[in-house]
């Protein structure tokens, strides 16, 4: 969602300062900009993942991602989040062409819901995915596109399925799961040698491309 269909702003950073301070990592030292780094990289990736790799136990972990939570839903509920543009138009053309689209994230559910009702989306879609949802394990695992493919019965071979993504992470998840089409979008965290370098089979502008790209060989 963030940085694909969502436009946060950087949002994701800021959050992170807040889940950095409560386990006293000090702004500007080297710790924190290894941090920085390292959350930059792993973009996609379930979130709580990322703070038990930075910080070790299972109880720092979860103080840092439950500031992390509070702070990004903050930041959403200051309305400090839009579509990308294009992007709902892009479902709806989808949806009205008999496609299912699951909108999946690597944040909790409690954050993943605060965006859709920030931006009016909570039944744009028949499904949305949260690494929760899929047995705990987020990007880069395939498991939230084996879920969505799973639970929608929306297609009879998962090489019918599309992974589109701003992230390396969101690419390597749809390889991992054998989807037929997974593209990389240049509207947030990566860019084309991290897509390529993923296996992603398109880049594209924005997700408002996707539907020329499905669409276009009926």
């Amino acid at each position: 969602m963030a940085g694909t269909t969502v436009a946060d702003g950087g949002l994701v950073e800021r959050a992170f300062a807040a889940a950095a301070a409560e386990l006293g990592v000090e702004p500007g030292s080297a710790e924190h900009t290894e941090h920085l780094s390292y959350v930059r990289a792993t973009m996609g990736e379930s979130k709580i993942s990322v703070f038990r790799h930075l910080f070790g136990d299972e109880d720092r972990a979860r103080r840092a991602n439950t500031a992390f939570e509070k702070a990004y839903g903050d930041l959403v509920d200051g309305g400090l989040i839009a579509p990308v543009p294009g992007a709902r138009e892009t479902i709806e053309e989808l949806t009205a062409d008999g496609r299912t689209v699951v909108l999946t994230t690597g944040f909790a559910r409690v954050t993943q819901d605060a965006v859709l009702d920030a931006l009016g989306w909570r039944d744009l879609v028949p499904l949305t995915l949260c690494p929760a949802d899929a047995g705990g394990r987020g990007r880069p695992y395939p498991d939230m596109v084996l879920e969505a493919f799973l639970r929608t019965r929306a297609a009879e071979d998962v090489r019918r399925v599309a992974v589109v993504g701003d992230t390396s992470y969101d690419v390597l998840s749809g390889v991992r799961a054998g989807a037929g089409l997974v593209a990389g979008v240049r509207t947030g965290a990566h860019g084309d040698k991290e897509f390529r370098a993923a296996g992603a089979t398109h880049v594209l502008d924005s997700v408002a491309a996707l539907p020329a790209l499905v669409l276009g060989g009926r």
